[in-house]
């Protein structure tokens, strides 16, 4: 059994590397594409890049477009929208996820054609379980926890940033300016997503279609419904201050109730690890003397 956990873990630490140089590679060469657009590199400087992001890098943006082709129509575009949600775009695209998914999923099953010599029996079809969820859904776990994380981050930044607009807003600057004030003084997911969009208006792009973009950018609910609310405000000719205010008060309102819904779910969830983990141990604890003097006098 010692051989072969050594044998899992060595296995399981293997492919993650290997799926981890291959997508660091990738990221790395998508995020100096915009520099080389910008200025041209001589060759020095490009020798002077990883291996990764010199041969990998394009070779499995290839392999990704090779294998688009299989994938069911709308996977590309539906990928590409949860990259660009997740904030991973433009260093990765579709075709680069797609080589990602391919090269963890031949890792799982390279992983168990190694591993199938240390097992036997009911173990084989554990391994192998082991090894398809993690080559077949690993990736799209990680993405999907990435989602999760920056949705939170932009839900938490939000009232924040809306404050401060507000007091911006109110002290006599525009919108367009007290958004800068907020890119300079925030830090976070959201400030990006707002430099981004004043980035957008700048070169031309409206402010109602920056917005819309904004909100499909990050896909998260208060956001849109602040994104909803302002363009209402342009087109009608609502106060902007007001309607920052209200806007305000209803995501600090909806920030509280979710809250209270987390801290009601509480005892639900507690409920399970009580039972299964805490509980046995203080049986053990409470009733093991008891039972050991009663097998004693029993045995006497």
């Amino acid at each position: 059994m010692d051989s072969l956990t050594f044998a899992v873990g060595a296995v399981a630490i293997s492919v993650a590397f290997v799926v981890f140089y291959v997508g660091l590679g990738v990221v790395r060469s998508g995020e100096r594409t915009s520099a080389r657009l910008m200025q041209l590199q001589t060759r020095d400087e490009l020798l002077k890049q990883s291996f990764a992001e010199r041969a990998l890098a394009p070779l499995v943006s290839k392999i990704g477009g090779f294998f688009m082709r299989f994938t069911p129509q709308g996977w590309g575009q539906r990928a590409n929208q949860r990259l660009v949600i997740a904030g991973w775009a433009p260093r990765v695209d579709a075709n680069s996820w797609a080589a990602i998914r391919v090269v963890a999923i031949v890792g799982g099953v390279i992983g168990w054609f190694v591993l199938q010599g240390f097992v036997s029996g009911n173990q084989k079809l554990a391994v192998a379980v082991l090894m398809g969820l993690a080559g077949g859904f690993g990736p799209e776990a990680i993405l999907s926890r990435r989602i999760d994380e920056r949705k939170t981050a932009i839900e938490k930044d939000l009232p924040d940033v809306i404050d401060l607009l507000v007091i911006s807003v109110e002290a006599g600057l525009g919108f367009e300016a007290a958004l800068g004030r907020v890119v300079q003084n925030v830090p976070g997911e959201l400030s990006e997503e707002f430099s981004r969009m004043l980035q957008e208006t700048r070169v031309g792009v409206s402010r109602h279609d920056a917005m819309r973009s904004l909100a499909e950018r990050t896909d998260v609910d208060d956001l849109n419904s602040f994104i909803f609310s302002m363009n209402q405000a342009d087109q009608f000719g609502v106060s902007i201050a007001r309607m920052l205010r209200v806007q305000a008060d209803e995501i600090r309102v909806r920030r509280r109730q979710r809250a209270q819904e987390r801290a009601f779910a509480a005892p639900v969830k507690m409920v399970f690890p009580l039972v299964l983990c805490i509980f046995p141990a203080v049986f053990v604890v409470l009733l093991g003397p008891a039972v050991i003097q009663i097998i004693d006098s029993l045995n006497l």
